[in-house]
Formats: C-alpha cells, sequence, structure tokens
C-alpha cells in the first residue's frame, strides 16, 4: 500500500507522531510527505494535490481533515489532536493497532457528499462540512436572499447564513440552532446566524438541489467562507451557487456507528 502523512504543524505533537507513523510504514510500504509537514521532518515531500496513495493520514483535529479534503479526493485516516475530532478517527494511544489495521485492509470506507461551491463563473473548493456567508464587520447585518432551484426561499437581514452537509450539520450549523443530520440522508441544511425576523427556522433540502445566494446591499460586502479554511471577499455583484459535488469526502473508520460517536462527541 503506499500512505501519504499530512500534518497540523501548528500542534507541536503532530512532528513526533507524523515521525512515528512514517517510521513504522516505511519499512514495508512506501509513504509520501505533505510539503510542510515534511520539511519540518528534514524530509522531502508532495503537495497534497500530487499524492498518489491508497490513504492518507492526518494527525491535527476536524481542521486537518477538512483543509486536507480541499485538496484531494483520497480516503482520509484520521488521528486526533484537537479538541472535538468528530471527523477525526483515533488517538495517538491506538497507533500501532490502528496501523495495522490500516495495513491489513481490516477498515470500512464511509463516503459522504461535497458541496460544489461557484462564485459567478469560478469554481472554489469543494467543501465537506459547510459553507458560510457572513458579515465582513462585526454588528453590521447584511440583506440576503436565497433560492432553492430559482424559486425564492428566503428575502431576510442576518449576520450571515450556513448551507451544510449532512456531515457538517453537527459542526457550525448546529450551533445556531440547525438540526442534526444522519449522513446517510442525502441533504443540505440551511441555517442562519442571527437573523432578524423571528419567524425564521433551518431549512432541510435536498442535496440535489442548486442553492443561489445574493447579497442585496449594494454598499456593504460579506464574506463567503469555505469549510472554515478558505475566504473570499463578495458584493452585490456576486452570486454564490452550491451544489452537490461529484466528488465525495471519503473517510477511513473503524466503526460507523455515526450514532455511538454522536453520543460520545456531542450529546
Amino acid at each position: 500500500m503506499k500512505f501519504g502523512i499530512v500534518a497540523n504543524i501548528e500542534i507541536s505533537r503532530s512532528i513526533n507522531i507524523a515521525k512515528y507513523v512514517y517510521d513504522y510504514l516505511n519499512k514495508n510500504h512506501e509513504v509520501l510527505i505533505e510539503t510542510k509537514t515534511a520539511k519540518k521532518m528534514h524530509k522531502s515531500g508532495v503537495p497534497i494535490q500530487e499524492m498518489d496513495v491508497d490513504i492518507i493520514i492526518t494527525i491535527g483535529g476536524d481542521g486537518t481533515v477538512l483543509k486536507t479534503l480541499q485538496n484531494t479526493n483520497r480516503p482520509i485516516f484520521s488521528i486526533n489532536l484537537g479538541k472535538l475530532g468528530f471527523l477525526t478517527e483515533v488517538v495517538p494511544v491506538d497507533l500501532d493497532y490502528s496501523l495495522e489495521r490500516l495495513i491489513n485492509g481490516n477498515y470500512f470506507l464511509d463516503k459522504r457528499k461535497k458541496l460544489k461551491v461557484m462564485l459567478n463563473d469560478k469554481r472554489l473548493a469543494d467543501c465537506t462540512n459547510e459553507v458560510v456567508i457572513h458579515t465582513s464587520e462585526i454588528s453590521k447585518l447584511r440583506t440576503y436572499a436565497i433560492y432553492i432551484d430559482k424559486e425564492l426561499l428566503e428575502d431576510l437581514r442576518a449576520d450571515g447564513i450556513i448551507i451544510a452537509t449532512a456531515t457538517g450539520s453537527t459542526s457550525y450549523a448546529l450551533s445556531t440552532g440547525g438540526p442534526i443530520v444522519d449522513p446517510r440522508i442525502d441533504a443540505m441544511v440551511i441555517a442562519y446566524i442571527a437573523p432578524f425576523k423571528l419567524s425564521i427556522r433551518s431549512h432541510v433540502v435536498p442535496s440535489k438541489s442548486e442553492l443561489e445566494i445574493h447579497l442585496l446591499d449594494k454598499t456593504r460586502k460579506s464574506m463567503v467562507v469555505l469549510d472554515g479554511q478558505l475566504q473570499r471577499r463578495i458584493s452585490h455583484k456576486d452570486v454564490v451557487r452550491l451544489s452537490e459535488s461529484e466528488n465525495e469526502a471519503v473517510f477511513v473508520r473503524f466503526n460507523l456507528n455515526f450514532y455511538e460517536k454522536l453520543r460520545e462527541k456531542i450529546l
């Protein structure tokens, strides 16, 4: 098998664990290291986009997983060094056991929907969790119009809007009062950040839907943020279009029980 390693270099422990994983696997398998991680390890590296491997091992938290998934469609196996680690699979104490399971092929592939993101005619990175559109100034409401399959859903003032996948329903959207959606359901969640409308509620729509978000304020700008990793400034001249991506996020799992993880991490 061929493996890739991506570590969050801002977490000091991650490089030591990356070295351990590399030494463990490199005895009998080809191992590629992401460029920044490799520099810290004093080895040669390659960009994530160029990793032609069977599995990429991420070492960090959910942010490391999401950032990696924006640059690859390879299966991700994640070692958690973050706080929540809802997308991750194991902790460092289980490292030897976990690596042996990977080598022996004793795992499941958990495939999740991604969001395709278009800013006008330009395609941005796919999102595994969510796209957030929010005001670029603190305490300044913006007026947004949201269309589903060309039909107006809402026209409202708010601090922002979150469009999440079923996977992302347990992330930022959940903190705004959005529903938890079983990842086996092909759906998107539309949640609102501090809406100035008492009757507003989150919406769950089919993942095959095409969403359009328009910023109606002509003199004020907003930001579009992709999985908390990338951001772009937008104005009323821009249109954000969201739909189901042809790509999938693929996770290497030892346990496919979503509700067990939900109980452990959130409930």
